[in-house]
C-alpha cells in the first residue's frame, strides 16, 4: 500500500539540482538573507563532476572564467584546475555558504497552483517516498547536461563489444591495445582519444562534418581570454556577437596525435556488425569497442509542467541569452546560457537580487495592510 506523499511548506525559494549553477544561486541568496532548499537527485553535489566525468579532466578553461560568485579558486590551484581540485572548490563553497541540499530526490512533477500563487514540487525518494514542497518560488538548476544523449545506430544489438557513453567513461586503461572507436569530436571526444593514445589504445575519431580547433593557449596566454576580450569590444560596436553560444573546441594535444597517425579519422557511421562498423562511404573496419562522447541534454521538460519559458522540444529556455533567467510566476533558470560557468554565475546573481526584490516588496505590502487594519 503507498503512502501519502509527505506536505513542506518552504518560506524561501526550492533549487532543483546541486550543481555549480545550483550551488551559486543558493550562495547569492544566503548573502542576501534569504535561506533556499536544494534538491537533488543523487548522493553529492556536482554530481555530473563526481560520478560522470573521466579521471583526467581538467577544467577547459582559465580558472577565472570558472569561479562560482563570491569565492575564487585557492591560489595555489593552476590555471586549468583537476577534476579532483574542482570538486574540493564546490564542497568548500557549499560549506562556506552554508548549502545543505537533500540528496536523493528526485524531482518528477513541478506546476505552479494559480489558485493559491504557489508551486507544487513533487519528489520521488531513495525509497520511493514521495514529498511535495510547497514554494513561492522556483529555481530551474538542473542545467544543460541531466541526461546522457545515446544516439540510436543500426545494429548497436549486434555489434558484441563494448558501447559507452563518456558519462561511464573513466580512463583508456581498460582498453590497452584495444581498437577503440570514438564517435563525437567535441572537447570530451578529443581528450578521450588523447587518454586512450596515452593508456595504449589505438583510437579512432567519428568526424561527420568540418571542425574548427582552436589551440588552448596563443603566445602563452588562453585563447578563450583573448576571444572573450574581444566579444567585449565587439559588444560595444553597433554590431552584435555572435549569440550562439557553441562550446568551442579547444586542442589540448589531440591534434599532433591525429597528425602523427596515432589517432585515425572515420567518416559517419552507416551500421554496426559483430565487432564491425560500416561507414558511409562504405569502408569496414574492425573495433573492439566504441566511446559515445555523443554530449547530454536538458531534462526540464519531463518534469516542469510549464510551456512559456522553457521549450518542450530541447528544455531549454526560449529566450536567448542574456534574457533566458526568469519566467513567470516566481519560476527561474540558471546554468543554461551554452556559456559555462560563466553564464551560470551572471544568471545566478540575477537571480537573487530578483528574488530579493520581490521578497521585499511583499513583506513592504504585508507591513502596509496590518497598519490599515490596525488603523480600522
Amino acid at each position: 500500500m503507498n503512502k501519502s506523499p509527505r506536505f513542506v511548506s518552504v518560506p524561501g525559494p526550492v533549487i532543483v539540482g546541486a550543481g555549480p549553477s545550483g550551488l551559486a544561486v543558493a550562495a547569492c541568496l544566503r548573502q542576501k538573507g534569504v535561506l533556499s532548499m536544494v534538491l537533488e537527485r543523487f548522493s553529492c553535489i556536482a554530481s555530473l563532476w563526481q560520478s560522470k566525468a573521466y579521471d583526467r579532466l581538467r577544467l577547459h578553461l582559465p580558472k577565472q572564467f570558472c569561479e562560482l560568485p563570491l569565492m575564487g579558486f585557492p591560489g595555489e590551484f593552476p590555471t586549468y584546475p583537476t577534476k579532483q581540485q574542482f570538486i574540493h572548490y564546490l564542497e568548500s563553497y557549499a560549506q562556506k555558504f552554508e548549502i545543505g541540499p537533500r540528496f536523493n530526490e528526485t524531482v518528477t512533477h513541478a506546476e505552479y497552483d494559480k489558485a493559491t500563487g504557489f508551486w507544487r514540487v513533487k519528489t520521488v525518494g531513495k525509497k520511493t517516498e514521495e514529498t511535495v514542497y510547497r514554494c513561492r518560488w522556483l529555481v530551474v538548476a538542473t542545467g544543460e547536461n541531466a541526461e546522457a544523449v545515446v544516439p540510436e545506430i543500426d545494429g548497436m544489438g549486434e555489434f558484441g563489444g563494448a558501447i559507452k557513453h563518456t558519462s561511464s567513461y573513466k580512463s583508456g586503461e581498460e582498453f590497452k591495445g584495444k581498437k577503440v572507436l570514438v564517435v563525437g569530436c567535441g572537447n570530451s571526444g578529443m581528450e578521450v582519444c588523447l587518454d586512450l593514445c596515452d593508456h595504449s589504445a589505438k583510437p579512432s575519431l567519428v568526424v561527420r562534418h568540418t571542425l574548427h580547433v582552436l589551440p588552448r593557449e596563443m603566445l602563452g596566454k588562453s585563447t578563450f581570454r583573448v576571444v572573450h576580450v574581444a566579444a567585449q569590444v565587439a559588444a560595444l560596436a553597433p554590431c552584435r556577437p555572435n549569440l550562439s553560444g557553441k562550446t568551442p573546441v579547444l586542442d589540448v594535444g589531440t591534434l599532433a596525435k591525429i597528425k602523427s597517425g596515432d589517432i585515425k579519422i572515420c567518416p559517419g557511421i552507416k551500421k554496426l556488425k559483430r565487432h564491425t562498423v560500416e561507414f558511409i562511404e562504405g569502408k569496414t573496419e574492425n573495433f573492439d569497442a566504441i566511446i559515445l562522447a555523443t554530449g547530454y541534454k536538458s531534462n526540464v521538460s519531463s518534469w516542469l509542467k510549464e510551456r512559456d519559458m522553457f521549450s518542450e522540444i530541447d528544455g531549454f529556455p526560449t529566450k536567448p541569452f542574456p534574457n533566458g533567467w526568469k519566467g513567470e510566476c516566481g519560476l527561474y533558470a540558471v546554468g543554461f546560457t551554452k556559456r559555462g560557468i560563466l553564464g551560470a554565475s551572471v544568471d545566478a546573481k540575477r537571480i537573487a537580487e530578483d528574488i530579493e526584490r520581490c521578497r521585499n516588496e511583499e513583506a513592504t505590502l504585508c507591513d502596509r495592510s496590518v497598519l490599515i487594519y490596525r488603523e480600522c
